[in-house]
């Protein structure tokens, strides 16, 4: 007999894949640029930029829970260019899943107006994946006996199942563009765009052989910048996500809110996340840096057995030569 912790578990993680597609997500999607859209590479005011991400999801109930990492650097080469890199990390679970991944990607930017204020901007980022898992930490039906109880789990007992490999190594690409009105002191920006994931649609199985294709994921993001005076800014945001038949929908809204005195921007937003979370998001704007932490408070079917909790996300970004001539009007704010 499975025990009902081990049910639960095992429940959490099918919930999980069908709200949330096959691929991990954030719920700071704006902050994580280049993991949101390759076309965002580039997409800031300054020459440089840093980002750091952190995630860790159903701590409540999971012996090992979902972690999500990521590290990008991307730079300004000149008015049209940009480069950059992401390295991505997640795992999870009893069986110690990991996927890894490194994706350089390149950004080129145009204007589509004389004042080029309109501007649109494409972006593709190519790398490789890196998918593995333990499985001598697994446990199978098979591996469980009957007692005078009901059951209990015994490893002496062969699970049957055998794997030629716990690691698989793939190509990925994905593709992105975005479309920003950037008129400086316009108090109105608004911003649009797409991207197209796994566009090779890379074959994940383990064995060898057979068909085990990642399915392609679609995503949409949109907002506006609005001012309302000198120190308030509002930007109600929007965003889509795609995959076979798990769908993800966001409605976001965040204040911008500016203190003279110390010269410091407030961040505070309310996310809420298709009958799956809903996310209080707190940050901070200081010179070249911004910090950002945000909790998912879980309202789905799992709600019972979370008590409520879902994720706490962190993340850090710091823009350097921030003070150079920027080539670009006003960078789309996500």
């Amino acid at each position: 007999m499975i025990t009902s912790k081990r049910f639960v578990l095992g429940w959490c993680i099918l919930m999980v894949f069908r709200l949330n597609a096959q691929d991990f997500h954030l719920s700071q999607y704006d902050a994580a640029a280049l993991n949101t859209n390759p076309a965002l590479t580039g997409m800031f005011e300054g020459k440089h930029r840093i980002h750091t991400h952190y995630r860790t999801q159903w701590s409540a109930v999971a012996t090992r829970p979902f972690q999500t990492g990521v590290v990008s650097f991307d730079t300004r080469l000149n008015k049209k260019w940009s480069l950059g890199v992401q390295v991505l990390n997640y795992n999870a679970g009893a069986g110690f899943y990991n996927a890894a991944q490194i994706l350089p990607s390149i950004s080129y930017n145009i204007p589509l107006d004389k004042n080029k204020f309109h501007r649109i901007s494409f972006g593709v980022s190519a790398g490789v994946i890196n998918k593995s898992f333990d499985f001598n930490a697994l446990s199978w039906g098979a591996q469980y006996e009957p007692t005078a109880t009901g059951g209990q789990f015994n490893p002496a007992i062969g699970s049957g199942e055998t794997f030629p490999s716990g690691s698989v190594l793939n190509f990925d690409a994905n593709a992105g563009l975005i479309y920003f009105f950037g008129r400086p002191g316009s108090r109105f920006n608004p911003f649009i765009g797409a991207t197209a994931f796994h566009l090779n649609r890379p074959d994940e199985s383990f064995f060898g052989v057979g068909d085990s294709r990642l399915p392609m994921r679609y995503l949409g993001h949109a907002g506006m910048r609005i001012g309302i005076n000198e120190r308030l800014s509002v930007i109600p945001k929007v965003f889509y996500m795609y995959q076979e038949k798990a769908m993800e929908l966001t409605f976001s809204g965040m204040l911008h809110y500016y203190l003279k005195g110390p010269d410091i921007f407030l961040l505070g937003g309310f996310t809420y996340r298709n009958a799956d979370a809903a996310i209080v998001d707190v940050g901070i704007k200081f010179g070249a840096w911004q910090g950002r932490l945000s909790y998912d408070f879980n309202i789905s079917s799992l709600q019972p057995v979370s008590n409520g909790r879902g994720a706490t996300e962190i993340s850090l970004t710091y823009i350097m030569f921030k003070s150079v001539s920027n080539p670009l009007p006003t960078c789309p704010r996500l």
